[in-house]
């Protein structure tokens, strides 16, 4: 069966208004003292970093 009226775009809206997008967790290097993203690597300074070691860029 179809929907006898369409939908107003307001009521749609009002419905998908409790997604929210939660708070990016992010850790920071003892070495470096940068924040980052867990398990990736990272720029500090023009260095590419991982697990707070530079990473040899051959």
């Amino acid at each position: 069966m179809l929907p006898k009226k369409r939908q107003s775009k307001a009521r749609s809206k009002k419905r998908r208004t409790h997604y929210k997008t939660s708070a990016v967790n992010t850790v920071k290097c003892k070495n470096t003292g940068v924040e980052h993203l867990p398990h990736h690597a990272y720029y500090h300074d023009g260095i590419l970093y991982y697990k707070g070691k530079p990473v040899d860029q051959s």
